[in-house]
């Protein structure tokens, strides 16, 4: 007998990948189940459960804001690093597409502050807060969902 006259042997390779594939897909419904914040088994015994959260996602307005103060001030300028935290994938896609609009308004919104007004610990919380409303004011305009912008944060903030 030749070797082209052999008989072959079958290949598992193929049953493998079918197996890899269905065991993907399992961990992957697996992993959205967890993360879409469905009920635990303890809620069935009349035990609150919350939902879980989805991680943290940070969109950093770069580069840094630079406004100017009013001539006379103690500081000439201020610089803010600003990251924005949300946990939806989609208004992480809603900052990048409406960055214009985001910065413009904020540039807006620091350059119209006194020394005085940010200068305090308070000061600064309060600018962190009308930040955060400014934001969630832009993403209600266009059409998303303001209350899936969380937080703001100021990553640098510097007055010379």
């Amino acid at each position: 007998m030749s070797e082209d006259s052999a008989p072959k042997k079958k290949s598992k390779k193929g049953l493998f990948i079918a197996i890899a594939g269905v065991a993907v897909l399992g961990l992957a419904g697996g992993g959205y189940y967890a993360f879409a914040g469905k009920k635990q088994e303890g809620s069935a015994a009349g035990h609150p459960v919350e939902e879980v959260k989805l991680p943290a996602l940070f969109f950093e307005l770069d580069p840094p804001f630079v406004v100017n103060f009013q001539p006379g001030s103690s500081a000439r300028f201020l610089q803010v690093a600003v990251q924005l935290m949300t946990r939806d994938p989609l208004i992480m896609t809603f900052l990048e597409h409406h960055n214009p609009i985001v910065r413009n308004d904020l540039l807006l919104l620091f350059g119209n502050k006194q020394v005085a007004e940010v200068s305090t610990p308070e000061g600064k919380e309060a600018l962190r807060t009308a930040t955060l409303e400014a934001v969630r004011k832009i993403i209600a305009a266009e059409g998303g969902k303001p209350e899936s912008l969380e937080a703001v944060y100021f990553t640098s903030f510097v007055m010379q």
